[in-house]
């Protein structure tokens, strides 16, 4: 069985240049997340706000925190003082509870706006008009401690490698309209998060500058922690 150490250096290294490892620790003991910051990592993804606390609280203060799950407005203060990155936010009262809460912490919260790509109910996520009524509101407008510096998306988990490319071809495309629309002068608005342990290296291919693997590193989740 390969190790922790071993998988991340197998990843890390098919990536390319300029794409990020998001390590995704959820479920997953705090062992096994120093095991991999040994070896050099140190972003790492969460989906449950309370377990990121914890883990925060436990571990070294140089970790970058992400928090990648389906984030519900009263959990966001429990982490506003400290998250590198929220991943998931596709709704405007979301994002200002985030601003919010980065307020009262005197920080500016960098955030992705979440895309529907998938053909899966169970996804969430914006369209496109639902981001642009966001993006083009006053109360967006008068936000100042928030910053949006990319996008995320996640494909229908099959096995129709052609679904989950055109999927993701999809999300670069919404990218670069926003990009070039609302973004055009701002350099900080270059991330493209898509792949995940089973899609990632396609994710890479169509533009990806960051990518969620958990159990490519870690070994399969452990559903008894969820």
């Amino acid at each position: 069985m390969s190790s922790i150490v071993e998988n991340l250096k197998e990843i890390a290294g098919s990536l390319p240049e300029g794409v990020k490892l998001v390590a995704v620790s959820k479920t997953k003991p705090v062992e096994a997340i120093e095991e991999a910051y040994e070896a050099g990592q140190r972003v790492f993804g969460e989906n449950r706000v309370q377990e990121l606390a914890e883990k925060y609280e436990i571990l070294p203060k140089d970790i970058e925190w992400h928090m990648i799950g389906h984030l519900q407005t009263n959990k966001v203060k429990y982490m506003a003082a400290f998250v590198s990155l929220i991943h998931g936010v596709e709704s405007l009262k979301l994002l200002e509870t985030i601003d919010k809460e980065g307020r009262k912490h005197d920080r500016v919260i960098p955030c992705l706006l979440q895309f529907y790509i998938a053909s899966e109910e169970t996804k969430f996520g914006l369209d496109m008009e639902e981001a642009k009524a966001l993006l083009e509101s006053d109360d967006y407008r008068q936000m100042k401690n928030v910053k949006i510096v990319g996008v995320m998306g996640m494909a229908t988990n099959t096995d129709d490698e052609g679904q989950v490319r055109r999927e993701f071809h999809h999300l670069k495309e919404i990218f670069d309209e926003l990009k070039a629309t609302y973004f055009a002068g701002n350099p900080e608005f270059k991330e493209l998060s898509m792949g995940m342990s089973g899609d990632y290296r396609i994710a890479v291919e169509e533009g990806s500058t960051m990518v969620r693997v958990g159990s490519s590193i870690f070994g399969a989740r452990n559903y008894a922690n969820i």
